[in-house]
């Protein structure tokens, strides 16, 4: 008779981002082993990677707070269970392992790390797995490291620095905002006149410029970037004029965006599109025991913001947990109820 192996998880959710850290909780709320999964070399997702130091303002009960700090107290939140943590690996596939009838039954998930077997999954990859879109400048690689990055965690990196950040949208802005008085000097270029950034941010870089804290520059895009071990020069070209000038910069910010995919996820045979996978009303897929939450799961009058991808994950999670066991509640009460916080409370 087939046992199941000592390792197997209850839940295992792919992805470490907000929506995967609070399911991580929800599912240690739950009584659920629980494993997360992520490509990425830390947790947060896309607020640590890309945005660590802008400020998020729709998350309850914050004011206001920065998407590093808010990583810091999830994921101090999600690990306090003991949720197994896999970081820098790479999905590359999934088994179906049979139930026979003795509840052996589960899924084998295979990364470029290792295989794990658990009785359900729960995706929370928000836009699969992405990668910056590369500034188009010939040779541009090899000045990759050295002076030109596509992602920053800290803006003193930055410190004391030239900067020349390029694009139109919200973390190119977001970018200016947060070097000013780091930087000895900052420029924005983008290629056309109209901005894709929110506009209360526009116009609080439109102040900055008016300030001389810091320039932009429309019409315009890279042509070339020369130096020695590092940046040291930078030509512009205005696209409109054909007029080229070259500038001293010692870093470049590429901000144009990013590539999403959800990798070999699409060969599962889940109901996707694009880099989104179908969901119903309590985030289940068209297989059963798989789950999605966050910006990749899609439904009819789907809103994407962290508020909506937590909703999902609790939702995703009790319904994983019934599923496992339906003598388990769906709904498991208020957490000012519930015996494990029972120590908390007492503290």
């Amino acid at each position: 008779m087939p046992v199941p192996p000592a390792d197997l998880t209850d839940i295992t959710l792919i992805g470490g981002g907000p929506t995967g850290l609070f399911g991580a909780f929800y599912a240690g709320m739950r009584g659920a082993s629980c494993r997360i999964i992520d490509s990425l070399p830390a947790l947060g997702g896309q607020l640590a990677t890309l945005y660590p130091e802008k400020f998020i303002f729709d998350v309850a009960g914050f004011p206001r707070v920065l998407a590093k700090d808010l990583i810091k107290a999830m994921a101090e939140q999600a690990l306090q269970f003991g949720c197994e943590v896999r970081l820098g690996e790479t999905v590359t596939g999934l088994l179906k392992i049979e139930d026979p009838g003795d509840g052996s039954g589960h899924f084998l998930l295979q990364t470029d790390g290792g295989e794990y077997p658990t009785r359900t999954l729960i995706i929370c990859a928000g836009i699969g797995a992405f990668e910056a879109r590369k500034l188009p400048v010939e040779g541009v690689e090899m000045w990759e490291g050295r002076g030109l990055d596509y992602t920053v965690q800290d803006p003193n990196a930055l410190r004391g620095r030239r900067v020349l950040v390029v694009g139109g949208g919200d973390s190119a802005f977001d970018w200016i905002t947060n070097l000013v008085g780091v930087a000895e000097s900052i420029m924005l270029i983008h290629r056309r006149d109209a901005f894709r950034a929110h506009l209360a941010t526009v116009r609080q870089v439109e102040r900055l410029q008016r300030q001389g804290k810091c320039e932009v520059r429309t019409s315009c895009e890279v042509k070339a970037i020369e130096g020695g071990e590092r940046v040291e020069r930078v030509t512009l070209v205005n696209t409109k004029s054909g007029v080229e000038e070259t500038l001293p910069f010692d870093a470049v910010v590429p901000q144009l965006g990013f590539h999403s995919d959800l990798g070999p996820v699409k060969q599962w045979g889940l109901d996707t599109e694009k880099a989104e996978i179908r969901v119903d009303r309590v985030m289940a897929t068209n297989i059963a025991g798989i789950y999605a939450a966050g910006d990749v799961a899609a439904y009819p009058g789907k809103l994407k913001l962290i508020a909506t991808g937590t909703a999902e994950a609790c939702t995703a999670v009790n319904h994983a947990v019934h599923l496992i066991d339906p003598k388990k509640k769906m709904n498991p009460g208020h957490s000012s109820d519930l015996k494990i916080f029972a120590a908390q409370q007492l503290g």
